[in-house]
């Protein structure tokens, strides 16, 4: 006989081998943490002499389900900023509040919350990539589970280290530590090609060989990130990260959801798993990954949530569903990932892509004891059909709901019976959850209300001050500004040609904050653009002092380079109003009487405008020096003989009604 701790025996056992043998009324029987018998319930109650018998009579005895991507600590920022797209989603709110609050506590926090849902998901093994990842690694031990779990690297600070090099250390410490885990398999995770540079990616691809430890890494999740790879390397994502090495580790390739035929191919000459997530694609509008052409290359994929805070839940069979129905969709072709398959890649095969195929993902004799337990007699899955050998799978992929879900076990131990959590108490993980929301609103209400705050909280951009002295004047013939050049006291230091594209956003009163988005696009001598910059400058909509002649003393309170789209600005910061000024601006550079002086002459063409404006500025950096200078361009101004009902008091914005 055979000696067992538990037989699961009378149920209908769906082992998901290579044959995908379907037992009608079968048992499993587990030993210590792994899987020493399985067939017909009668042959093996013959063979096996257990200590605990499980009648599993009316219900599916089904591998462990395999989450293949996501970030669960994230389980904290679930509805926190939803319906906005990645990039406004990632760095204007995610990151932000991840600088603020993420600290071991949380993610241990997050963790046992996410172990809790995807236990009761009939998740054994999940793929994660987070900060703190040895505090992830504690918290997925004690619930049980088995985890592939990835220690972030970033190019810039992220939460647990000020640099990548000191993130790169805590993860080897981590793989040191965690490495021969019975549950735990620690990975290298570079976040992104886009948040590393080469120098990390080589460092991240040498550290992952040199354990050999997986590797995880989000790949061409969007167009937007395709598109700049190609601008930025001349090549799309999957050979820049082949270039520096990546693809010699044992990877597993989160979202893949833009990559071309040949970057399929490659990934399955380098044994990379990819891993699918459906339902974040669809909410961020990334798009849909070409699933098919990978099944069909033979590429092992797997099917993840993502994090909680982009899709929002870590339900395994609603993201099935999602992957049979989109790549069908994808393909026009309704064969396309039938539920066999589906249920394939998130047991078997998902366990494939997270390099675990040799312990888990199936039961088989030898494997890892993870096993979920179903009970399908439920109106929304009856009635059912035996007619077709694949019938269970549709029942499972098509018209079951992790409600279903039974009992777990994972590495032998029992993590739920008849729906009853056993390793963790969520009652209390959820008020400590609700004290931290609470905290997270307050931090994000009153940034709301701090323009400069939302700002700086982007994490790239330097607060600065500065002042200018400045009037502006109509002049209907540009020629005239050339007279100032003639002036015996001034000495030209520089010339320069664009067109200036400004958008104004207004917040509040007139009297309130003014963010102002400028891209200026250089001319040369022939009239073509021969190069660009984009810059954010913040005012405050009143002057800080009036001088004679309407030369006003204006205070930016925020100046720097815009990192970002102008879409971007516009959805994360949501301003009350918009104006549009498009002009071309020919400016010199001069000296006069010691001081540096700007002088502008502007074309309006958005608003248009009949006459052109003569501008001139100075920085100033006290008020001793703002009088100076507001005095020397009194002088330059009677130089012209310019009639003060010329003069112009309103920026050009105002003019932009």
């Amino acid at each position: 006989m055979i000696p067992a701790d538990f037989l699961l025996t009378n149920g209908l056992v769906v082992t998901m081998d290579e044959s995908y043998t379907v037992i009608p009324n079968g048992a499993v029987a587990i030993r210590g943490d792994s899987i020493v018998a399985v067939g017909p319930a009668d042959e093996i109650s013959r063979e096996v002499e257990a200590r605990e018998i499980i009648d599993c009579t009316g219900l599916t005895i089904t591998p462990g389900l395999v989450n293949a991507h996501t970030h669960v600590p994230m389980t904290l920022l679930r509805g926190l900023a939803d319906d906005l797209r990645l990039d406004v989603w990632l760095t204007g709110y995610m990151m932000p509040v991840e600088r603020e609050f993420v600290n071991p506590d949380f993610v241990q926090l997050g963790t046992l919350l996410a172990c809790a849902e995807m236990i009761r998901s009939g998740v054994t093994t999940f793929a994660d990539m987070y900060y703190f990842e040895r505090d992830v690694a504690e918290a997925t031990a004690r619930a049980g589970m088995r985890g592939v779990l990835g220690q972030t690297i970033l190019k810039f600070p992220a939460p647990d280290a000020e640099s990548y090099e000191e993130s790169l250390s805590e993860c080897r410490a981590f793989i040191e530590e965690w490495k021969g885990h019975p549950l735990v398999v620690p990975a290298v995770a570079p976040h992104a090609p886009y948040t590393s540079t080469p120098e990390i990616l080589q460092a991240c691809a040498a550290l992952a060989v040199e354990y050999d430890v997986p590797l995880h890494i989000h790949i061409a999740e969007t167009k937007q990130e395709v598109e700049d790879s190609r601008a930025e390397h001349n090549m799309p994502v999957v050979p820049w990260i082949k270039k520096h090495n990546i693809l010699d580790a044992k990877v597993i390739a989160a979202h893949c959801v833009h990559i071309d035929s040949g970057e399929i191919r490659t990934l399955y000459r380098h044994n990379a798993g990819i891993a699918h997530n459906p339902s974040s694609n669809l909410k961020l509008a990334s798009g849909i990954a070409p699933v098919g052409e990978m099944l069909e290359v033979g590429v092992a994929v797997g099917i993840g949530t993502d994090g909680p805070a982009s899709n929002n839940d870590l339900d395994m069979f609603e993201e099935m569903r999602l992957a049979a129905l989109l790549a069908k969709v994808a393909t026009d072709n309704p064969t396309t990932l039938p539920a066999r398959q589906a249920f394939d890649m998130a047991t078997r095969m998902g366990a494939r892509a997270l390099h675990l195929g040799h312990l888990t993902g199936s039961l088989e004799v030898g494997k890892r004891a993870d096993i979920a337990v179903l009970d399908l007699r439920h109106v929304h899955s009856l009635p059912a059909f035996e007619r077709s050998p694949d019938a269970i799978y549709s029942r499972i992929v098509y018209s079951a709901k992790s409600t279903d879900v039974q009992h777990v076990m994972c590495n032998g131990q029992w993590l739920m019976r008849d729906r009853e959590l056993l390793t963790i108490q969520p009652d209390e993980l959820l008020e400590r959850a609700a004290v931290i929301a609470a905290q997270i609103d307050a931090f994000l209400i009153e940034r709301e209300d701090d323009i400069v705050s939302k700002l700086l909280a982007l994490g790239e951009l330097e607060q600065q001050e500065s002042f200018e002295v400045q009037v502006k004047v109509k002049i209907d013939d540009p020629a005239r500004a050339l007279e100032l050049l003639e002036h015996p006291d001034i000495e030209v230091v520089k010339h320069s040609h664009y067109r200036q594209y400004d958008t104004y956003f207004e917040f509040g009163s007139p009297e309130e904050y003014r963010l102002r988005y400028r891209e200026d696009d250089f001319i040369d001598e022939a009239g073509r653009v021969t190069n660009a910059r984009t810059r954010l400058t913040l005012t405050g909509g009143g002057k800080e002092r009036e001088f004679e002649n309407a030369i006003l003393l204006s205070r930016s309170r925020f100046i720097s380079e815009a990192t970002r789209p102008l879409r971007f600005y516009r959805e994360y910061l949501q301003a009350e109003r918009e104006r549009m000024v498009t002009k071309e601006r020919r400016r010199w550079h001069v000296d006069y009487k010691g001081m540096r002086l700007y002088i502008n002459v502007d074309d309006l063409f958005k608003p248009e405008e009949d006459r052109y404006f003569l501008e001139l500025k100075s920085r100033t950096w006290s008020p001793t020096d703002a009088e100076n200078k507001a005095a020397a361009i009194s002088e330059l101004l009677e130089y012209l003989g310019i009639d003060k009902a010329d003069l112009v008091r309103e920026e050009y914005f105002a003019l932009a009604e």
